[in-house]
């Protein structure tokens, strides 16, 4: 791909020159610009160059990664998040379905992380669909956008799909279901949207929240669950008569989680 271009953005020295030297020597055809120590150097470099992609770092001090988001949609450009920690700032990330590496970064997932963006800005280019991805960061800001004296919690899901993104708010969702390596959602209004990532990528984000992993197969909302009673094994009752099993080794971790929910 030619014209490929990214900015590196981070305040640890090291970690800018080693993601420098891994993008040289193993992804020739994107050309690193430029290598920012700061959000406000970025801002700068960014006004004055035409870049694609932003590699950028979360934890920076005076203002964090999350504070270069509104430029980047405005200037249209890709982003992949690095960080080592942070994670509440990661789960945010996953709910928003935008990349991120992990410090320090693995060759073959920096590999991933560099094609998926570079397949994305062939397809923004070819039909205009920047407004899709923009979708993804306005979902992370409005995850982020809570302060600090609350407890943080991801209220918006971006779900990729075949066509796309869609985005909806947590508590729509009745409950998840696999199916291989796709993953249903099933929303209060009657819809089901087909996600094409596996239920166990959205454990880790939802869990945390009214979310109960019950069986292999099964993620609940805890908000709409009506009754769960032990007839043959334990079975929950969701709204609209919805019946799922709880496998017997997720049986006592049900039960303790009920317990602190409804404390």
């Amino acid at each position: 791909m030619e014209n490929f271009s990214a900015l590196i953005v981070d305040d640890e020295e090291y970690s800018r020159s080693s993601l420098f030297f891994l993008m040289q020597d193993n992804c020739p055809d994107v050309k690193i610009v430029g290598i920012c120590k700061s959000v406000q150097e970025a801002r700068k470099f960014i006004a004055e160059h035409q870049i694609n992609l932003v590699f950028l770092d979360i934890a920076m001090p005076v203002e964090n990664g999350f504070a270069l988001l509104s430029l980047l949609q405005e200037k249209q450009i890709l982003v992949i998040f690095t960080t080592a920690y942070d994670q509440y700032a990661l789960k945010a990330i996953k709910a928003s379905a935008v990349d991120y590496l992990l410090k320090p970064i693995d060759i073959s997932e920096l590999l991933n992380a560099v094609e998926k963006a570079k397949s994305t800005f062939e397809l923004n280019t070819l039909k205009n669909k920047y407004s899709d991805y923009s979708k993804t960061l306005t979902t992370l800001a409005d995850n982020m956008n809570q302060p600090e004296s609350t407890i943080k919690e991801i209220k918006k899901l971006t779900i990729p799909n075949a066509s796309g993104f869609k985005i909806i708010n947590l508590s729509d969702i009745i409950y998840l279901e696999a199916d291989s390596n796709y993953c249903i959602f099933h929303l209060l209004n009657g819809e089901k949207i087909v996600a094409s990532k596996p239920l166990k990528d959205y454990e880790e984000v939802l869990t945390e929240n009214q979310f109960i992993r019950v069986h292999k197969s099964n993620i609940i909302n805890t908000d709409y669950l009506k009754e769960y009673k032990n007839n043959n094994g334990l079975h929950v009752k969701l709204i609209n008569d919805i019946i799922i099993q709880v496998s017997r080794r997720r049986i006592s971790e049900f039960l303790d989680k009920i317990k602190k929910l409804r404390k």
